[in-house]
């Protein structure tokens, strides 16, 4: 039903569209269509002639003049003559013997001639407008485009308290205090204090910064309104400043309540930078919500949360005191919250005994609450295909998989040579990680081909939860990134393309060490960082991206230089020592396509009885 009313509301335009085209065509062809018109001196010639059958003379009615209709013998043409004076017309006809019809012109109505386009021009107007406002907003009238599009949740409706939020034990600790306001404003009152007037959510996406608003809000059990930035922006200059007043008079009418933008970088980025200069939509309605939050008229009981992930391009004046007040930073959980959040969403899934979430937040650092929800309905998706009554750790490790890395082709037909070279290059990458000490341990290595185009890939698994990255685990990450093709040129001698990603990651990554972390010794404690934003997200036009001299620049390329050759040579090292071992993990690739931990650290103990004598055969006759 739903998708048979929605073709029907899509016809309805198009019908009215259709039907105004018609209308002028058919107003443009009766006021313009006439039959092929000659002279009056033809027209003689032609009575002259007999070759005239059929006259008609229409004379007007205040004057002389008038139009003789008339068809040309054999011909069936009809023709046209205007004539000034009908008497003589008609006795030059009478004097030939040609018989004529003798009538005045017909007259059209006031009614055709002027009411009749005037309601065209209306009714096309009409139409106009119809489809504006379906193109603004989906039904809305013209009166209420510059109205807010704020959603309202209730007491009433299903509310989200701090219950069903987990890993955000300190900004929950925070916020609290708002709530509390909202419910006892008058114990703050009393000690003159302030309660802030906002409060600005800032943390990567997917932490959690939206899901703590509603939690404020059921805490509080106060009205919520919701918005995101992008809403108050419209192409009419005025709308988005004529919706902010409009929600907070909205707001003011059910205080004590809170207020939430979603996204507000879309509305309150900094003002007076990018392409277009400082006159825009844009900027208008961050003015005016900078007027509501100032206080000119002090909206009591009313609190105004935010949420962003670019809090660097806002505006200064929207983060002051007296608009947002507090910031709470909502970053990535820890290995505990981690574990916190999958208990939330593991409630509703039958999981099977051997599921650990310990051990799932352990291997999974760096997930937002996001991230370990859609791993968790992976997980589901994948136990369900199977028609499996509950989901299994093999589940969750294949979830784990496709969201991090990307769904395995196991389909996809490759030769037996890039198969080898796949099997050597990932297992030079494997020795480095389990040889160096503070990268992690190697949980998988597999040479199925990826959706992100990879041959292959290795997965190092981080037992702990690292603050700070130090220079030596970061000289150990680039060893381990340039294994590969360490190992590619041990074995065949030979390089391929497929470590262009590594060498884009190491040389990010020693550039990094050398321009931001000052980690070089040659160049010292001093920051070159390109800080090459583009002026479309907030930076000014003129701003330069470099700020030292070509002899700076050149020391640099040098230092960067410097640090890959150490690390290649360092794999280089590792690989030639572990020889025996690439060759085993290898050949085990080869022949499982994937391996896990405890296969790959076997490994170490006894090389030489996983390689057979056609493996070290084979490697001969692929270097000759």
């Amino acid at each position: 039903m739903g998708t048979n009313q929605n073709n029907n509301n899509r016809r309805i335009p198009f019908l009215f569209i259709m039907l105004a085209i018609l209308m002028v065509v058919y107003f443009l062809t009766q006021s313009g269509q006439q039959e092929g018109t000659i002279t009056y001196k033809e027209f003689k010639h032609l009575v002259n002639s007999k070759m005239v059958r059929k006259v008609d003379i229409h004379q007007n009615r205040s004057v002389p003049t008038g139009t003789v209709t008339f068809t040309i013998k054999d011909k069936d043409e009809v023709q046209v003559v205007y004539v000034s004076d009908v008497g003589k017309t008609t006795e030059f006809l009478d004097s030939k013997n040609v018989e004529y019809t003798l009538d005045n012109i017909r007259e059209e109505s006031y009614f055709v001639s002027s009411i009749l386009p005037l309601l065209s021009l209306v009714f096309l107007g009409v139409i106009f407008i119809f489809m504006m406002n379906r193109q603004a907003g989906g039904g809305m009238s013209a009166m209420n485009f510059g109205s807010n599009r704020a959603k309202m949740t209730t007491e009433k409706d299903k509310k989200v308290t701090f219950k069903q939020v987990a890993g955000l034990d300190e900004e929950k600790e925070e916020l609290y205090e708002v709530v509390d306001f909202l419910k006892n404003p008058q114990k703050y009152l009393l000690m003159g204090a302030r309660i802030p007037k906002g409060v600005l959510l800032e943390g990567p996406p997917g932490t959690g910064k939206t899901l703590l608003a509603r939690a404020v809000a059921g805490e509080a059990g106060v009205p919520f309104f919701t918005i995101s930035g992008s809403d108050f922006v419209e192409m009419f200059v005025g709308v988005g400043a004529s919706r902010v007043r409009d929600l907070f008079a909205d707001a003011k009418k059910h205080a004590p309540c809170i207020v939430f933008i979603d996204e507000i970088d879309a509305v309150g980025r900094r003002r007076g930078t990018g392409m277009g200069g400082g006159h825009d939509e844009r900027e208008q309605t961050l003015n005016q919500l900078l007027v509501e939050m100032d206080g000119f008229g002090l909206h009591e009981g009313i609190i105004v949360l935010a949420a962003t992930n670019r809090v660097d391009i806002l505006d200064p004046a929207i983060l002051r005191p007296g608009r947002f007040d507090r910031k709470v930073v909502v970053g990535r959980p820890d290995v505990k919250g981690r574990e916190e959040i999958l208990k939330v969403h593991a409630a509703n899934k039958p999981l099977s005994d051997d599921v650990d979430l310990k051990q799932i937040a352990q291997t999974t650092p760096g997930f937002t609450g996001a991230d370990l929800e859609n791993l968790m309905n992976e997980a589901a998706i994948i136990a369900a295909k199977t028609s499996r009554p509950f989901i299994q750790m093999s589940d969750i490790r294949q979830a784990f998989i496709k969201v991090g890395i990307g769904t395995e082709k196991k389909s996809k037909v490759i030769s037996d040579k890039d198969k080898r070279i796949t099997a050597f290059h990932e297992a030079g990458h494997a020795i480095i990680f389990h040889v160096l000490p503070d990268i992690g341990p190697v949980h998988m290595v597999s040479i199925i081909p990826t959706g992100n185009g990879a041959a292959g890939y290795t997965m190092p698994l981080p037992e702990r939860d690292e603050l700070f990255n130090t220079r030596g685990q970061m000289l150990q990450d680039i060893t381990a990134t340039l294994g590969g093709r360490v190992a590619e040129e041990e074995v065949f001698d030979d390089i391929t393309t497929g470590a262009s990603q590594d060498i884009k990651h190491a040389t990010a990554l020693a550039r990094s060490m050398v321009t931001k972390f000052g980690m070089s010794d040659k160049l010292g404690l001093i920051s070159y960082d390109d800080e090459s934003d583009d002026v479309f997200i907030g930076r000014d036009l003129m701003h330069t991206s470099r700020r030292y001299s070509e002899e700076v620049a050149s020391a640099i390329d040098e230092e960067v230089k410097r640090i890959i050759d150490e690390c290649y040579g360092k794999a280089h090292q590792i690989i030639s020592e572990n020889r025996a071992v690439l060759n085993a993990c290898a050949e085990l690739l080869l022949e499982k396509e994937k391996i896990t931990r405890a296969e790959f650290e076997a490994l170490f103990e006894a090389p030489e009885q996983v390689i057979p004598e056609e493996l070290s055969q084979a490697t001969e006759e692929t270097n000759d």
